[in-house]
């Protein structure tokens, strides 16, 4: 697939308001509300005069046969009663809280899961908001198949269309536009990341993020590997030496007109790490395909800012290499200059995301930006202490703080950690300024975010997310998140620079 195939991708299903059913729907869809007392039965979310009184006893009756409980994540299939143009409907369980949106948007995302095969599909969910309904839809229909043949490929594709029960009201058709918008960038991070390392190197990385960065009307700027090492870049050019795809460096500008805030972003982008010369285990080794998931939730993020023309300037800076292990890779105990002149021991080649991030960072700072965030799938140390659905959010406290409580309130559930000043001793070099790891086992993901620190300019805000759990689903889908590719922290990222274009 070259770069202009991927970028004209369709990524998710057309979606648009609507008043009414129409003839050529296949599928209703509706909220099922679980009873808040045993004994009692589920009551339905549906719109207003959806169904008459007969419609709705008949529904309710055929659902309570097939025990329907509204529980979240239940999904019941009954027929459509005559009166009704679809042929069925599928009730999906909310729970007994309709004003949570992820409670909503998950739903929205399980029903999209069970109805391939359904062409255009309507729904009422949408009367307990349009936004979640949307974001949910689309995400939960996304799906990866472009490396598969028709030997593979399923025959029921997804619904191709989904239309949204919902008054067109300018505030409805506004959430939707952003809800789509949003959705879409999610999507494109999961292509990026669910493209495996044999299409995706740091060349073709590039220019994926060129001809993405260029639709929307991004400024774009990309240095090789050549300029790379002439301006000082040691980190990018470390990583990256042990492979013969070299590395990249891009730079995505949105620049706002009305705004003096600057947000930066970076994301780190190791198109495929082996761990270099400290290899890593065999077992597994194929997920690492992910790990320049930060990358593409940045890359995302920048087009998603220019899409919806944030009133912020935001300016993505994104390493992008292969770690690798050969004749010319770097060693343990290989001592490099990273941009600026901080010098690093390299203890571990397996650390190398904070190295090539270290560089990003220092660059993304000559920008003089208010708030910098970073994000990356940086440390299993994440998982241990977190989970594999929980990012750690680090950095200046008060922005650490705003960015994990943005999170959790979209539903990526960020969650705030410290940078314990004992950690920091331990990053001390027998050589150099600093070690690229610790000398202990405990507190990875904190002595990660402790190294970065050490490259952020003082007196920028500053947040570090390490999504090596939350950035790719190795289980089984489950909402609005498919195997594979997952698109965290996009929403966040998006959330916190539209938080910084209205509050500054």
């Amino acid at each position: 697939m070259s770069s202009n195939d991927f970028s004209a991708r369709e990524r998710g299903p057309r979606i648009e308001l609507t008043t009414a059913l129409a003839k050529d729907d296949d599928v209703l869809v509706i909220g099922l509300i679980a009873p808040e007392s045993d004994g009692d039965q589920p009551s339905m979310l549906i719109t207003d005069d959806l169904f008459d009184d007969s419609t709705a006893e008949s529904v309710s009756e055929a659902l309570a046969a097939l025990d329907a409980t509204g529980k979240s994540g239940e999904l019941t299939v009954v027929p459509a009663p005559a009166a009704l143009p679809v042929s069925r409907i599928v009730a999906v369980g909310l729970g007994t809280d309709t004003d949570d949106a992820e409670a909503l948007r998950k739903a929205a995302g399980d029903a999209a899961r069970g109805l391939d095969g359904s062409a255009t599909v309507v729904t009422a969910l949408s009367a307990a908001g349009v936004g979640p309904i949307a974001e949910g839809f689309y995400l939960g229909a996304y799906r990866f198949d472009e490396y598969r043949t028709e030997k593979s490929r399923s025959e029921k594709r997804p619904p191709s269309q989904i239309r949204l029960l919902a008054a067109k009201t300018k505030e409805n058709r506004a959430a939707l536009d952003h809800a789509l918008i949003v959705a879409d960038s999610v999507a494109m991070a999961r292509d990026l990341v669910n493209t495996p390392p044999s299409h995706l190197y740091p060349a073709e990385f590039a220019e994926r993020a060129r001809v993405l960065g260029s639709q929307a009307g991004l400024r774009v700027e990309i240095l090789d590997d050549v300029e790379l090492e002439k301006s000082g870049y040691g980190g990018i050019v470390g990583v990256g030496k042990g492979s013969s795809r070299p590395p990249r460096l891009v730079r995505l500008i949105h620049e706002a007109k009305g705004s003096d805030k600057t947000v930066a972003l970076v994301g780190k982008g190791i198109t495929f790490d082996t761990g270099g010369i400290s290899i890593k285990p065999a077992a597994g080794m194929e997920a690492m395909t992910s790990d320049m998931g930060g990358a593409a939730a940045v890359v995302a993020t920048a087009v998603a800012a220019a899409r919806l023309d944030v009133n912020v300037t935001v300016i993505a800076t994104v390493p992008m290499a292969e770690n690798m292990p050969s004749g010319t890779a770097q060693r343990p105990g290989d001592v490099l200059t990273q941009y600026g002149g901080i010098t690093v021991e390299v203890l571990n080649t397996d650390a190398e995301g904070r190295l090539v991030l270290a560089d990003a960072i220092v660059r993304a700072c000559e920008d003089d930006p208010d708030y910098l965030i970073d994000t990356a799938t940086l440390t299993g140390a994440q998982m241990v202490a977190l989970g594999n659905r929980t990012p750690g959010v680090m950095g200046t406290d008060g922005f650490r703080d705003r960015v994990a409580a943005i999170s959790q309130e979209i539903g990526e559930n960020g969650w705030p950690m410290p940078l314990p000043a004992e950690i920091r001793r331990d990053l001390d070099s027998r050589v150099a300024d600093l070690a690229n790891v610790t000398n202990n086992r405990w507190g990875g993901m904190l002595a990660a975010a402790i190294f970065l620190r050490e490259f952020v300019a003082d007196g920028v805000e500053w947040a570090h997310i390490d999504v090596a759990g939350p950035a790719f689903n190795s289980g089984g889908p489950w909402g609005y998140t498919p195997k594979g590719g997952t698109g965290v922290p996009v929403r966040t990222m998006i959330a916190a620079v539209e938080d910084v274009a209205a509050n500054g």
